[in-house]
């Protein structure tokens, strides 16, 4: 990558007119991705990247750049532009630069380059037919596989100098099915901070067949019917809900700004007692993990909210300075065309002392939201929008028809103190998560949890039909 007098000279270049902290990011990405479309291979891509960003601090102002040309002069010249931008008084001494060993938490059997595209193939062709397979009104299946590794450098003026390499893999899955007049589509995307080991381990048949199984039910359903309910939501993807319309609130890319709902409710109580929401980067071959966040820290596991407190916020570097807080190793960005800010890693319900099958007995009427689809959400509010992927109806204390055309409208904030069951059953989902800072891998998670009441959009039919 860079040279340790390079990257000396070129942070001693970034200090020359005033800045009070310099960082640079060095970025070697290489990857390869595969589509097929019922059983044949429709496009395939391979692609490398490089570049170096360079950002510059003096206070809380900031500057930031980026470049492909990695050669002396242009670097230097980079730096110095950037570094007219800010003025004051010039710091002075020597940087020295102390490498840091970092301990490699997410292991990989595969190099992204050692399997050949056959066996890559094959996989795919196997789960496609399981799709296929699942009942004659599939019409289509479609399996992609999505693989990079990232190899990053990471050196600033307070003497950090640190590499890490990271390698992720999704398989994202969708069945088709129609009868002529309606279509529904089922859909999954598991993935890891792995590599091709994480496709040989997975349960192909049960992933074809679950999104085979979620789409032939929606073309079976009936409509949902609209109103205020209890609701249910299951355990995985349902905790989209909290990354997203609390998640973002929590971060201090709002929060310093004084644009989020919970700025400055440190120790309040937010939510149910019920609630512990956690956000962890360190969780072993994890999607959303690393062993350094993108500005050389440490990933760590941070408690946001615990038994209906909140007890933290995500923070970076910069957004530190505005808010006095600590750092959280929470400084993520989608590539080095980006400066880095606080950003979600793995961020989930934890879980709490119900099972499921409490939760559904002890709902005498309400949806239950098995799995859930995309949405909208407004960062600074938490009111959001979410379609409900896979949804039924609970009558008497138990599943009954499912149902399509749910949609879950809410307040984040708000429908927290009405979380009043928490199941046992945590499970995380792969997502990717867009903000300033770009797209980044991002797991979401909670266990079956209950909202006492949400309003349910669907047909006008009548609630209690």
């Amino acid at each position: 990558m860079l040279n340790e007098l390079l990257i000396k000279d070129v942070l001693d270049e970034a200090l020359s007119t005033g800045a009070d902290f310099a960082e640079i990011f060095v970025e070697q990405k290489e990857s390869q991705s595969l589509m097929m479309i019922s059983d044949k291979v429709d496009k395939a891509n391979l692609g490398q990247d490089f570049g170096i960003g360079i950002r510059l601090f003096q206070g809380i102002r900031s500057v930031y750049g980026y470049t492909n040309d990695g050669t002396r002069d242009n670097l230097l010249k980079t730096a110095k532009t950037l570094a007219t931008a800010l003025s004051g008084s010039v710091q002075t001494g020597a940087i020295d630069l102390t490498r840091q060993e970092v301990l490699n938490q997410h292991l990989t059997k595969y190099d992204l380059n050692e399997i050949p595209a056959k066996n890559r193939i094959a996989k795919m062709r196997q789960v496609s037919e399981t799709i296929k397979n699942y009942h004659p009104l599939i019409s289509q299946s479609r399996v992609n596989l999505l693989e990079n590794k990232q190899h990053v450098l990471i050196a600033n003026t307070e003497g950090l100098l640190v590499e890490d390499t990271r390698t992720h893999i999704r398989l994202a899955l969708t069945a088709v099915a129609s009868d002529g007049d309606i279509l529904q589509t089922g859909s999954a995307g598991p993935g890891a901070h792995h590599g091709f080991e994480f496709i040989e381990n997975l349960d192909l048949d049960f992933y074809g067949n679950d999104v085979a199984r979620q789409a032939i039910t929606m073309l079976e359903a009936d409509h949902c019917p609209s109103g205020k309910m209890p609701v249910v939501i299951d355990n995985g993807f349902g905790g989209v809900i909290f990354h997203e319309a609390c998640g973002h609130g929590l971060e201090a890319t709002s929060v310093a700004k004084n644009i989020s709902v919970f700025s400055g409710r440190i120790g309040e109580k937010v939510a149910n007692d019920l609630v512990t929401a956690i956000d962890d980067g360190t969780i072993p071959n994890a999607w959303g993990s690393a062993n350094i966040d993108d500005e050389g820290m440490k990933t760590q596991r941070n408690v946001l909210i615990e038994n209906g407190i909140l007890k933290s916020y995500l923070v970076d570097k910069l957004n530190s300075r505005r808010m006095d807080h600590p750092l959280t190793g929470s400084g993520r960005r989608q590539s080095y065309r980006y400066a880095p800010t606080s950003r979600m890693t793995n961020t989930f319900i934890n879980n709490g002392p119900h099972t499921k099958e409490e939760i559904i007995a002890n709902t005498e009427y309400g949806l239950f939201a098995k799995s859930m689809g995309g949405g909208s959400v407004n960062s600074a509010t938490g009111d959001f929008n979410f379609a409900v992927k896979e949804g039924y109806l609970i009558r008497n204390g138990k599943i009954d028809k499912a149902v399509r055309g749910a949609t879950l409208i809410g307040n984040g904030p708000s429908i927290l103190p009405l979380i009043d069951m928490v199941g046992d059953n945590l499970f995380c989902e792969q997502g990717v998560c867009g903000s300033v800072s770009g797209s980044i891998p991002a797991d979401v998670g909670q266990p079956t949890l209950r909202v006492q009441e949400m309003t349910v959009g669907g047909t006008m039919d009548e609630v209690n039909d």
